[in-house]
């Protein structure tokens, strides 16, 4: 009886696991495609209003806060995929409690950071006090600043939420990604 009931527990851990992942992944996407589609309006209405005369006097700071804005919550949206920066070739030659163990020391290493880089935001956040953007004044640079620990939080959720399949599933290397990998001309073994 108990075997079940822990069973169950164990079952609907995965069910809610997988739909918190999805929901951020979904979350992340949409956040990700419309910074990316934001950025491009504003590099095209800037070279237009440039090439025209008249250029905008905001343009670079704000193209340059979206363009930080992409790269953390697309770097959020890589690590749930377990797309970012790694050793994954080192990874893969490994086996068992090793492998485990170095996957476990390189996500300590990695929540650590994320953690100090979460605490450093705020703190950059609260120096920041009343400060505005130079070329739109009524805009607060809190608001363009806080990427930094947001990012760093949603980082790390990511990472926790994408940890259990980074435990349980080695990572593919070129041999296994690629049917055709393993013969010198790429073409599929006859």
């Amino acid at each position: 009886m108990s075997v079940l009931l822990q069973r169950g527990q164990t079952e609907l851990a995965l069910v809610t696991l997988t739909k918190a992942r999805t929901g951020l992944q979904k979350i992340l996407e949409g956040v990700v495609l419309s910074l990316m589609a934001s950025l491009a309006l504003v590099v095209v209405v800037g070279v237009v209003f440039r090439k025209s005369g008249a250029s905008l006097v905001w343009y670079d700071e704000v193209a340059s806060i979206l363009l930080a804005w992409l790269t953390y919550y697309g770097a959020a949206l890589a690590a749930l995929h377990r797309a970012h920066i790694g050793v994954p070739t080192l990874v893969d030659k490994l086996s068992g409690n090793l492998r485990m163990f170095v996957v476990l020391v390189a996500e300590v290493l990695v929540l650590a950071f994320l953690g100090t880089l979460t605490w450093t935001g705020i703190q950059v956040l609260s120096v920041l006090g009343g400060t505005t953007l130079i070329s739109l004044p009524w805009v607060p640079a809190a608001v363009a600043q806080s990427v930094i620990p947001i990012g760093a939080m949603l980082f790390i959720g990511a990472q926790l939420l994408s940890l259990p399949d980074a435990m349980k599933h080695p990572i593919l290397g070129s041999a296994e990604a690629s049917p055709n990998a393993g013969s010198p001309t790429g073409e599929p073994p006859q």
